[in-house]
């Protein structure tokens, strides 16, 4: 039996500066991304489509969803699997491109995590586990486009 699970956010613009939308440059494109009991996120596009560097675009978070639904599922099978990570950072990256008509599509989004285990004899099992992680990402399987993974493990304390 399925379970179906429900989000409710909130996305509110906030970058009218008097005039509204009256001309492409005449409004900022600032919003904020609320969440019932959750921190406020301040968003705004991306610094190309006249956006504010210093707040959260909409193609950061996709790509910071991805990797962070990956990371989840695959500390969850490293659990299962009876493999203790001690460390995980992913440097993740995301092409978009844009098409002719001004609108666009992520290529391809690489995951590159870094991962520190407690028992050297497990990295393999602990690079494969990767696979099943995207094939379980709720974020992965709902993109039409590839996510690659170069993992790295590594043993926890070893000096490298």
């Amino acid at each position: 039996m399925s379970k179906n699970h429900s989000y409710n956010v909130k996305v509110e613009w906030t970058g009218n500066k008097g005039t509204g939308t009256s001309s492409y440059r005449a409004y900022e494109r600032s919003h904020s991304i609320l969440v019932e009991g959750k921190p406020k996120i301040l968003g705004s596009s991306d610094p190309a489509f006249r956006g504010d560097k210093t707040k959260h675009n909409p193609e950061d978070m996709l790509v910071a969803s991805l990797s962070a639904c990956h990371m989840l599922f695959y500390l969850h099978l490293c659990a299962d699997a009876g493999i203790t990570v001690m460390d995980y950072v992913d440097n993740a990256f995301g092409t978009m491109e844009e098409t002719p008509e001004g609108g666009g599509r992520f290529a391809e989004v690489i995951l590159r995590p870094t991962v520190k285990i407690t028992d050297e004899s497990r990295i393999e099992e602990a690079n494969k586990l990767h696979h099943k992680a995207n094939q379980l990402c709720f974020i992965a399987n709902s993109c039409n486009f590839p996510i690659r993974h170069e993992p790295t493990c590594e043993v926890a304390g070893k000096d490298q």
